[in-house]
């Protein structure tokens, strides 16, 4: 695949997909004897792999030590795993962040509902603020 096809294919632009395969959060793209990179299966699961663990916030810089070990080979799977893990952590006090802000608005939402149908929202029922 071209750059243009793997960039549409993950609606990123060129500049981010040069910028993964140049800070290493990719492993470098083979190219065609012209120079133009040729993303194969391998690459585009990289690719794939990257723009998934960015939109959750996931640090480049724990992509690119993840990458290192890999390119290191097999004695790094303990290591590998570990880095995954303390990603996992962190992805999910995110998501208890997340999920305490749509119990927030749950509760004043179901406040408001009822507002709507009594034609009363008094500070006492909507004592979150």
């Amino acid at each position: 695949m071209t750059i243009k096809e793997v960039c549409e294919k993950f609606d990123i632009t060129p500049d981010t997909l040069r910028y993964y395969e140049r800070v290493g959060v990719i492993p470098e793209v083979n190219r065609t004897p012209g120079g133009i990179r040729d993303y194969n299966e391998e690459d585009i699961a990289w690719v794939e792999n990257a723009v998934c663990m960015r939109s959750a916030g996931v640090p480049v810089e724990m992509l690119i030590e993840y990458v290192k070990l890999y390119q290191q080979g097999d004695e790094t799977l303990e290591a590998r795993k570990n880095l995954l893990m303390e990603t996992k952590n962190e992805v999910q006090k995110q998501l208890d962040k997340y999920q305490a802000t749509m119990d927030r608005l749950n509760f004043k939402i179901s406040r408001y509902e009822e507002a709507v149908k009594t034609g009363i929202l008094s500070w006492e029922t909507d004592k979150e603020g």
